[in-house]
């Protein structure tokens, strides 16, 4: 949370604190972000949830089967790295670092941001190569 607020940016909501954990998709494990209960979401950091992630077959499904719902994203996982689910809940908010792509050694900051979605930040895709 102090990294938004640095930034100017609140990752609570307006009713109770909320903290804010940013998990790093590395080469072992992928993230992979869903609130069970109802739609949690770091709407101040990544704008309006998408209907799917406030979908009940999205939130069920996505802790039953990760590897099904993230091929439906057109995100394929390889079996050796693992999935790993976060469930969000209204005290504590997950967003995903997305793994840096091959061949954007030496880009800057700026063309960095450039590739990076909200799908990326919620986990259901990847950022493309370069």
């Amino acid at each position: 949370n102090a990294a938004c607020a640095e930034l100017g940016i609140s990752a609570s909501n307006p009713t109770a604190p909320t903290e804010l954990m940013v998990v790093e998709q590395t080469p072992a494990e992928h993230h992979f972000i869903v609130c069970t209960l109802c739609s949690c979401y770091p709407l101040q950091l990544l704008g309006m949830s998408p209907d799917w992630y406030k979908s009940r077959e999205y939130r069920s499904r996505a802790v039953r089967e990760p590897r099904a719902v993230l091929r439906e994203f057109g995100t394929e996982v390889p079996k050796e790295r693992k999935v790993v689910v976060h469930d969000s809940t209204a005290d504590c908010r997950y967003m995903v670092l997305p793994q840096r792509p091959r061949g954007t050694e030496g880009w800057s900051e700026e063309r960095l941001q450039q590739l990076i979605t909200r799908d990326s930040m919620i986990g259901v895709t990847t950022l493309p190569e370069a």
